[in-house]
Order: structure tokens, then sequence, then C-alpha cells
């Protein structure tokens, strides 16, 4: 027994000693490099490799006029990354005995009404998680129509027409994750919130992640969001309350409490012993459940393949490894939340930069490291994206000048426009003539309306009670008249799936 308990111990003394450390040094430089390069104010990272957590940390600042900067507690807006929180909650429910995917989303939600009877009857809540629902996003009525009531939003879905049949094309829907959170609350007689809170938040330990901006304000070591604007310069944004539709991506959080959530995923759905999510619901949610696009290799990322959508995952092959992920976008905030099942890794990546590209290049920076494949230049392929986007910037304003017809005025005196108009899927523009302008107020935003040609005008955001020049609200007012020459109604063209979105006329004048 001698030699055999020798070579025991002599095997296991190799494999302490052979075993690759984490290359610390090595991330740490090129995730420096990437910030500087990114232009992005500040991020944080976590790591966790066979459900446990081996790297986490801040970058930049969390605030730039303050300088305080980032570490792995800083709290950041997720956006849509917290889309799984609100399918787990779905999965724990069927788990319960209480729904099934395959429900139609009206058992649960009587007043529930959709623009025809094929999708009243047919659509199921599995549609609404896999984006199938032949819905376009329609988001603009939630974003610059928001309301605190839920169920005044979920009245809006009646009047948002869809633009393929069921089940025919992917695309995304934020509308469909709304109605998922209402399920919750109709099921278990407790607010979405409420329920993140029990379910998730409390056997996480996430003590300091919540889901509104009210209460992320009354924390301490919070981020301050940021636009790079036209990539050229940085500026603070407000923090945008998306009161309602917050089961589609309300929660705030930092990239170590989000390690936790990103353990039960790779520990079958248990966290210290305790079971949050249930077993079978992490397997089955951890497969694709619709194609998008066709599914074969973009040509831009040759190595993934098989591109899909599952339960509020991105589902793919990347570099021959299977993985799931989800991005978030919000105003001044960008996430990414990846997870390698099979490699027993999941990563998170928050930034306080509006619509970033740098989540998913650290995602990606990180993948080939710890998983050891051949490793991109995600810098270099960084800056020749951002050098393209500066480019489409350009000869997109190049193309709005040139659209417009020179020599031409509106078709009736400024006060003619001036009103109310309503579209029931969306809410109501009022627009008002102040020193001989025209401006469009929506509960989130104020437009001031600059005369493009005919009756068409470009809307520009106004900051501060000064025009934003600058600023691409990317759809027209096009106002329309009936036979008699009155101005009846308001086109815009919210939805490049769609025919322009009419808005009626219900109130004339500036009051």
């Amino acid at each position: 027994m001698k030699p055999i308990l020798i070579l025991i111990l002599s095997l296991r003394f190799i494999l302490a000693f052979s075993q690759t450390p984490f290359p610390t040094k090595q991330l740490d430089d090129k995730l420096h490099a990437l910030l500087k390069e990114s232009n992005a104010p500040g991020f944080s990272i976590a790591i966790v490799k066979n459900s446990k957590l081996i790297y986490s940390k801040g970058f930049g600042y969390s605030n730039i006029e303050k300088k305080q900067k980032v570490d792995e507690n800083t709290l950041f807006a997720i956006g849509s990354t917290s889309k799984a929180f609100t399918t787990g909650l779905l999965g724990i429910l069927e788990a319960e005995h209480k729904l099934s995917f395959d429900d139609n989303p009206r058992k649960h939600l009587p007043k529930l009404e959709f623009y025809n009877s094929i999708l009243n009857s047919e659509l199921t809540i599995k549609d609404l998680v896999s984006h199938r629902s032949g819905l376009p996003r329609h988001d603009f009525s939630w974003y610059l129509f928001p309301t605190d009531s839920k169920d005044s939003l979920l009245a809006r879905v009646e009047y948002q027409e869809p633009f393929r049949d069921i089940r025919t094309q992917w695309y995304y829907n934020n509308f469909g994750y709304l109605i998922q959170g209402m399920i919750t609350e109709k099921i278990t007689g407790k607010s979405w919130e409420d329920n993140i809170r029990e379910r998730f938040f409390t056997p996480l330990e996430m003590a300091r992640s919540n889901v509104s901006i009210a209460e992320m304000k009354l924390m301490k070591n919070i981020a301050t969001g940021y636009d790079w604007k036209n990539l050229e310069t940085t500026e603070a944004m407000e923090y945008y309350n998306i009161a309602a539709m917050s089961p589609a991506g309300s929660i705030n959080s930092s990239a170590l409490e989000m390690s936790r959530w990103i353990e039960i995923w790779l520990n079958k759905g248990k966290y210290k012993e305790k079971q949050v999510l249930p077993e079978a619901y992490v397997k089955k949610a951890m497969n694709p459940l619709f194609l998008i696009g066709g599914g074969i290799t973009d040509p831009q990322f040759p190595d993934q393949h098989l591109n899909s959508y599952g339960y509020a995952w991105f589902v793919s092959s990347y570099k021959g490894h299977y993985r799931l992920e989800h991005g978030g976008n919000i105003d001044g905030f960008s996430a990414n939340v990846a997870l390698f099942p099979t490699d027993n890794l999941g990563i998170v990546v928050l930034t306080n930069q509006n619509a970033s590209i740098l989540p998913t290049m650290a995602r990606n920076i990180v993948s080939d490291l710890v998983l050891k494949t051949n490793e991109t230049d995600w810098i270099a392929y960084m800056k020749e994206k951002l050098t393209g986007a500066k480019k489409k910037l350009s000869e997109t304003k190049k193309k709005e000048l040139e659209g417009s017809v020179n020599g031409t005025k509106p078709s009736h005196p400024l006060q003619d426009f001036a009103g109310d108009y309503n579209h029931p899927g969306y809410g109501t523009f009022h627009i008002t003539v102040r020193d001989n302008s025209l401006f469009a107020q929506a509960p989130k935003e104020e437009f001031y309306l600059s005369h493009k040609h005919y009756d068409v005008f470009t809307p520009m955001k106004m900051k501060s009670g000064t025009v934003d020049k600058n600023s691409d609200a990317g759809f027209n007012f096009n106002f329309q008249t009936d036979e008699a020459g009155k101005i009846v109604s308001v086109a815009l063209k919210l939805e490049p799936t769609l025919d322009p979105i009419q808005f009626k006329r219900v109130k004339t004048g500036n009051k």
C-alpha cells in the first residue's frame, strides 16, 4: 500500500502546483486599455468560474465631476439584463404548478387585448418570452409616454400593430416582458418589484440591489450615467425612470451582487445550498427557443454560430463554446451578462456609458483569456467599429441636409398646427407655439420642431430651456390634412417595420 500512497500524494502535489494561476495582471492591463479606447467614464466587472467568484474589480469613474472611482460594489442600471429575473419568476411559478409557458397570457390577464383575434387566441407566454409574437418594438410608447400604472401601459397593447404572423420572425419586444411581470403579479398577489426582492434579492444576499431609480438614489456608491454624444463629448445624463415597464429592465445592481445571480445559473439554481431557481427550469432555460435570422454564421463573427433566443437569453456558440448572454441599455448605462454553462464560467460587465460597446468587448476579452481560445484583438475591433460609427454619423447628417426641399414653407400659419395629437397605443403630444416656433411636448421629452420642408418638421430635444441642435430623435413630424385642408393628424415613423404611426388631432389650440 505504501507505493500507492506515495503515488497518490505525488499526483496531488503535481496537480496543486501545475494549475495555472488566474492572469490578473494581464486582464487588468487589457481592461485598462479598453477603458481608455472606449472613452467610457468607468465600468465594473465580475467573473465566476466553477461556481466561485475569481475576479471582481472597478475601473474608471462612477462620477467624473466628483472624481469618484468605480469598484465592484458600485450600483449601475442593468437595463434589459433584468429580463432573465422576470422570466425566472415564471420558472418558479411553473415549478409551483401555477402556470405553464404554453398558457395563453390572457388566461392570467383577462383584460389583456391584442391588435387582432389571432394574437388574442394563439399567442403563448413562451412566444412573449422568446420575442416571436410578430410585434415590433413599439418602444416609443413607453419611453416617450411613461406611466407608473402597469394597467394603463398594458391597455396600449391592443392598439399596437404587428408586422409579422406569430412565430415567423424574431423581433425584440419589451411589452412581452411587461405582460410576464403582470402575470406574476396576478398569480402571487404581490407586485413584480416585491417578487423580485423576495424571490431573488433576499436569498442571493443582494442587499444593495433595487428595482427603481428612487431606491437607487437613496444608496451610496452609485454611478452617474453618461452619454458619449456623437462619439465626441461626454455628458452626464439624467436617470430614466422606467416606471411601469419595470419587468423589462428596471433593476439596479453591482457587479459583485450580480455575480451571485450568475452563480445560481452555473450551480443548478442553488446559492449556498438554497434552491433559488428550480433546477428543472435552469436546465430548460439554457436551451434556445427560436432562431434569430438564419442562425448561420454572422460574417462579423465567424466563430459564432446558431444565434438564437431562449428564456431571456441570447444563445449561440462562441469559438466552440456554448454561450448564453444578454445586454442591457438604458439612459446612461450599458451592461452584459454572459454564461458559458459547459465551461462553468460567468461574466458580468456594467458601465455608465450610454449605448456602449464596452461590455461586449470586455466580455469577449475575458472569454478568450479564461477559455484559452485563439485571442481576437477586441480593442482593435472596437476602434474599427467606432471609426465606422463616426463616419456613419457624418453621412447621416449629410443625407438629412440633402433630403430637405429648399424654398418650401408650411401650408398653414404655425398656430394652426397647435393642439393635442393622440394615438391610443402610445399617448399624446401637446403641440404649442412659442416665440414663433413650434414645440412638441411628451411626458418624457420636449422637442423644438425645426421646419424641414412643406409640413414636415424635425424634432430637436430641449435641454435646460435651450435647443440641442445636435440631438437626433430618429423621426420627423409629418402633419396631415383632410380634404378641406384642415390639419387633422401628424404621422411619425416610429417603427421601421410599419407605416408611420398616425396621431390624430383631438384638441386644437395652444392650450
